[in-house]
């Protein structure tokens, strides 16, 4: 039927993929295609956007502990905060993406929003650019891109997998993998994900324990498909990874220190989510599929929180720490309805979707600072000093309410060698704030807008897919946190635009893509009275380019390359005019090697290579941060031990152990030191 993307056979194995899912490309690192939302599941040929899905063989080979860990093989995403930071804050395209703001089988707001721990990913979807039709607002407003995590499913052979794990200086970990499947045809599936780890990890001092605990369930009949998740995680971080800001009146940025030091010695943070979710569609007719899905999620954290401010750190690295207390809080519902149809009209295919997503979301916080500070320095730290008022509970701060409805049609003519989509998406944001002190209402605002789409693929050739699209995304006014004069103050909500034109080319073992783009939208800063606003507009154009597959028999690989102009085009300062957006980089490289070692059977090595030139410190383009490359080695073997599966795994990244800053402009630290890393999975 015109519309209806059929995929070549899959082999099963212990590690199948789960059957609803694309299977992987050549070299098994990237899948052939992934979720596109409202839109459906679209082959990477077949989709107008920019998109890239990479697969738990890709996390597993390269010993991802986080979803950050993976999506650094892509140029147009760079992480800014560090490993065991805070979170894990994204920067795609240019434009912030924070961890809030990363979906769960399609649905946002109920991933941790500190970070996705590994173990419980089966695919991790990146759409390049905003995305507010497919997939409605995200809590955070990101435009950048998005990420999307899918789970892990049950394959259809049994699989009991343990792996202990090391990480340097000294944090010793277990992960148990346990999956079957149940009924007269393995419809039913059920997977258990478990983590424990604990000791010093990439801080001085430092310490890491983590817990979790994922159950995925799933139910595949011949029109019936359900899931559902549950997913506990907890972090207890002993001295995580700081952050602070650097004077904007400095002569010279100060040399970064060392990665495994810590210039607020005796912070501390504990986090805790959990989370359930349930998917399901039916196949009403042959020509007709309705879906629902529906979660909530309860997290809360504790932290002590030192800042450098007012005034920052000197060139010299001198600063005047503070400390306090910042405890938060957060619950989420979210759900989404919807309906899509398969149809011919006059010899036009149609695959047209109907769907409503809604999403409330309460948060609170609790924000005690002390009333002493110390001079300190990023090179000779001091203690932090004591919080002189008492520990309070969070109280509510606001309350958000995202609802939508949305349409979306894609048109296939000429044998679907033209796929022509257009849709409209309208939006209703709602935000109350609330003093936490009393408890009233401050402020309100009730907005609503119409976000359009358009995509466009021409197939000339089979194997050569040239696309184009027009998206907007949509932000709710950002909420100021901490560290501003206009704390808790709720910014105007504001639209950005998307213009981009790829092509995509399948050589039958690798595939190349290029795409040009176009984003604009408001740009926010601090300003030079301590508050959080936006000024003017910032304009980021760009070439991406990005290659994967098995480049020879036993030879796979990854590699992406992204030229960026971020260019404020209407700054209030007109001497700014021109200028580069602060803490955005101009160029990107992302490249990824994973070899068969040829006459030994089982052994592979794999290397990559992580490349991001400087950025300005401040929208004046006075200072710029240095450039740094990182580079990572690595080695597995696959053997039998009693006839069982076993293979080990060794990983050295950061092998040359460079010291560099990352950074947002108004916010830097350190990339993560030389890291060891060592597992070993077993079979039963």
């Amino acid at each position: 039927m015109p519309g209806v993307v059929t995929l070549p056979a899959v082999d099963v194995t212990a590690d199948a993929v789960p059957a609803a899912l694309p299977p992987p490309y050549a070299g098994g690192q990237v899948a052939q295609g992934g979720s596109l939302g409202l839109l459906g599941g679209r082959s990477v040929m077949d989709s107008p956007f920019s998109t890239t899905s990479y697969t738990s063989q890709l996390i597993e080979d390269q010993q991802g502990r986080t979803a950050a860990d993976t999506l650094i093989n892509d140029s147009s995403v760079r992480l800014t905060t560090g490993s065991n930071g805070f979170d894990d804050t994204f920067q795609i395209r240019g434009f912030q993406v924070g961890s809030q703001d990363v979906g769960l089988n399609g649905l946002y707001g109920l991933l941790s929003s500190n970070r996705a721990q590994a173990q419980y990913i089966e695919r991790i979807e990146l759409l390049r650019g905003p995305g507010a039709l497919i997939n409605g607002i995200a809590p955070g407003g990101s435009i950048g891109g998005g990420i999307n995590i899918i789970t892990k499913r049950a394959g259809d052979l049994p699989l009991t997998r343990l792996t202990p794990t090391f990480m340097s200086d000294g944090n010793f970990g277990i992960h148990a993998d346990v999956a079957r499947r149940y009924g007269a045809n393995n419809e039913w599936g059920v997977r258990f994900n478990g983590l424990y780890r604990d000791g010093e990890a990439s801080i001085e001092d430092g310490n890491l324990r983590s817990g979790l605990a994922a159950l995925g369930l799933d139910y595949r009949g011949d029109r019936l498909r359900w899931s559902a998740d549950g997913i506990f995680q907890r972090d207890d971080t002993k001295n995580f990874r700081p952050q602070l800001t650097l004077s904007p009146t400095i002569p010279y940025i100060p040399s970064p220190p060392d990665a495994r030091g810590n210039w607020y010695p005796g912070t501390n943070l504990r986090q805790q989510d959990s989370t359930v979710a349930t998917r399901v569609e039916y196949d009403v007719t042959d020509w007709m599929t309705a879906y629902a899905a529906f979660g909530y999620r309860d997290g809360w954290n504790e932290q002590t929180f030192p800042d450098s401010r007012p005034g920052g750190a000197d060139a010299l690295g001198n600063f005047r720490v503070t400390n306090a207390y910042y405890d938060s809080y957060s619950e989420t519902l979210s759900g989404t309805v919807g309906a899509n149809f398969r149809f011919n009209t006059l010899g036009v295919g149609h695959t047209l979707n109907i769907g409503y997503s809604g999403l409330q979301q309460e948060a609170g916080n609790a924000y005690v600072a002390s009333a002493i500070s110390y001079p300190s320095n990023i090179y000779r730290p001091s203690p932090l000093p004591p919080v002189t008022a008492a520990r309070t509970d969070p109280r509510r701060a606001s309350v958000t309410e995202f609802s939508s409805f949305a349409l979306a049609d894609t048109l296939s003519f000429l044998d679907d060698r033209v796929l022509l989509t257009g849709g409209v998406r309208f939006q209703n944001v709602v935000v109350n704030s609330y003093s936490t002190v009393d408890g009233a209402r401050t402020s309100r605002y009730d907005a609503d807008a119409t976000t359009p789409l358009f995509g466009l693929v021409v197939k000339p050739w089979q194997n050569v897919s040239l696309y184009a699209n027009y998206a907007q995304g949509l932000t709710r006014g950002q909420i100021v946190g901490a560290g501003y004069r206009n704390t808790g103050d709720i910014l105007a909500p504001y639209k950005s635009e998307q213009y981009e034109a790829g092509v995509r080319v399948d050589w039958g073992r690798i595939t190349t893509a290029a795409s040009v783009f176009q984003i604009t939208r408001p740009n926010a800063v601090r300003t030079a009275d301590e508050t959080l606003a936006y000024d003017g507009e910032q304009r980021n154009r760009g070439l991406e380019l990005s290659a994967y597959g098995e480049v020879l028999p036993g030879l796979r690989g990854l590699a992406s390359v992204t030229f960026l102009k971020p260019e404020l085009t209407s700054p209030t300062n007109p001497e700014e005019r021109g200028n580069d957006a602060q803490g955005v980089p101009d160029r990107t490289f992302s490249g990824a090697l994973d070899w068969d070692v040829p006459g030994v059977r089982g052994l592979a090595l794999n290397g990559r290579v992580i490349y991001t030139s400087g950025a300005y410190l401040t929208t004046a383009n006075t200072l710029r941060f240095d450039g740094w490359t990182r580079v990572d080695f690595g080695a597995r073997y696959r053997t039998e031990i009693a006839n069982k599966p076993v293979t080990l795994r060794a990983s050295l990244e950061n092998a040359f152990g460079e010291d560099y800053w990352l950074t947002t402009g108004n916010f830097v630290t350190v990339g993560a030191p030389r890291t060891v890393l060592v597992s070993a999975s077993f079979d039963f």
